[in-house]
């Protein structure tokens, strides 16, 4: 019989190592599902407005509503989850995502979407820190790839949520509901990845008391809070950048080209199933090369592509925008990785703050450019964002933290 002061068995430290591809697989298919929801909100919009008499401000309040609950909550739950891990927080965060479109399908006040945005929200900020951290904890090392693969769960929720979408351009808001199998089969989903957790959670505190290693951090602590400032100029570029793209690509094709609106739309899908697979790839690379190397690649890298796009003809605009995102996109899941091995023991809170900031930006980024749109031209817009991965620049201050791979 094994004691108390047994080690753990071999098995239960090769299963801590190996990459645990089916919870890998379950929770980037469990972020598909929340992402789903989130593009459906937005996606709506024109149908809320009609069937609620909504302004262009009340619109604005639902985006910020949902921004907020989002983006700011989300570094709060990682630093909870950091002391106190939660397995089951992730069912708790997609119950969160369904209960908000039950509001959204039944309300008929503007009090009540904003209740729905917060909701849908709110279950955002629960899911992403602890989902960010199985993927790590079921990586087997791999941390790159398993980010990766977790990223691309998000992004395809993405498109998908739009694309489902337009079952609802004819429809009525009640029909909403229609879509409350995403989320309840997102709580299936996570609740058996809840136990893995668990399970995986008690492996690695026995693991912890047996070894306590110590030791000092890698990087003192000023340069610690350096790195991360710059980490975050690198997402500020970066997202600003894609949300130029993703959000007025099709204008910018159809004022200076006078494309038709599906041609427009063709383009934009290469586009981001460019940034699709570049978000794939990026992760692995990362793990084999190094991933300040990549983050120099990635943000940096693209300024010769973003510089000439403004000249470009319509067939080199193709040709461009798909090498930008298939190059910028690998960014943000090194980036993640790269702070979360700065900082090991704040694996949520990293998360939290990076997913958070990156939604954060994105939604700010879509207004001041929608803005300057108005006041110049989409030309011009272009034009600006055409020089922000010159920010890439600042990736010479970040330290070498992580360690050569195998």
């Amino acid at each position: 019989m094994r004691t108390a002061d047994t080690p753990l068995p071999t098995a239960a430290a090769s299963r801590t190592s190996s990459t645990a591809m089916a919870i890998l697989l379950a929770i980037s298919a469990g972020h598909l599902l929340n992402d789903t929801i989130q593009s459906l909100l937005p996606a709506i919009y024109p149908l809320l407005k009609s069937e609620l008499h909504l302004n262009f401000g009340q619109v604005g309040l639902i985006t910020l509503t949902f921004q907020l609950t989002a983006s700011l909550l989300q570094p709060l739950v990682g630093i909870y989850t950091d002391h106190r891990p939660q397995p089951f927080s992730l069912t708790a965060g997609m119950v969160f995502t369904l209960t908000g479109l039950i509001f959204l399908s039944a309300a008929n006040t503007f009090g009540l979407v904003l209740v729905a945005a917060a909701l849908v929200g709110l279950g955002s900020s629960v899911f992403h820190p602890e989902a960010s951290r199985v993927a790590r904890l079921a990586s087997g090392g791999r941390y790159g790839f398993a980010q990766s693969l977790f990223q691309v769960g998000g992004n395809s929720g993405a498109a998908l949520g739009a694309l489902m979408a337009m079952t609802l351009a004819a429809g009525t808001q009640s029909r909403v509901i229609w879509f409350a199998a995403v989320p309840l089969t997102g709580v299936v989903l996570l609740s058996w990845v809840g136990r893995w957790y668990r399970n995986h959670l008690a492996e690695l505190r026995a693991n912890k008391a047996a070894a306590r290693p110590g030791g000092p951090p890698p990087v003192d602590r000023r340069k610690v809070i350096g790195a991360v400032a710059v980490l975050a100029a690198l997402i500020f570029s970066k997202f600003i950048y894609l949300t130029s793209i993703s959000n007025y690509y099709t204008f910018y094709l159809i004022d200076k080209f006078h494309l038709s609106v599906r041609n427009a739309q063709i383009h934009l899908f290469i586009f981001l199933a460019c940034v699709a697979t570049g978000t794939l790839i990026g992760g692995p690379v990362g793990d084999r090369i190094g991933r300040k190397v990549v983050i120099w690649v990635s943000i940096l890298g693209v300024a010769p592509f973003t510089l000439l796009l403004p000249y470009a003809s319509l067939l080199w605009c193709g040709v461009l925008t798909a090498i930008i995102g298939f190059i910028l996109s690998s960014a943000f899941s090194t980036i993640l990785v790269y702070a979360q091995e700065l900082i090991p023991n704040r694996v949520g809170l990293i998360a939290g703050i990076f997913f958070g900031f990156a939604f954060g930006m994105a939604g700010i980024g879509s207004a001041v450019l929608g803005r300057l749109a108005d006041h110049t031209s989409i030309g011009f817009v272009f034009h600006v964002c055409s020089f922000l991965p010159l920010i890439g620049l600042l990736t010479a201050f970040l330290p070498n933290v992580e360690k050569k791979s195998a």
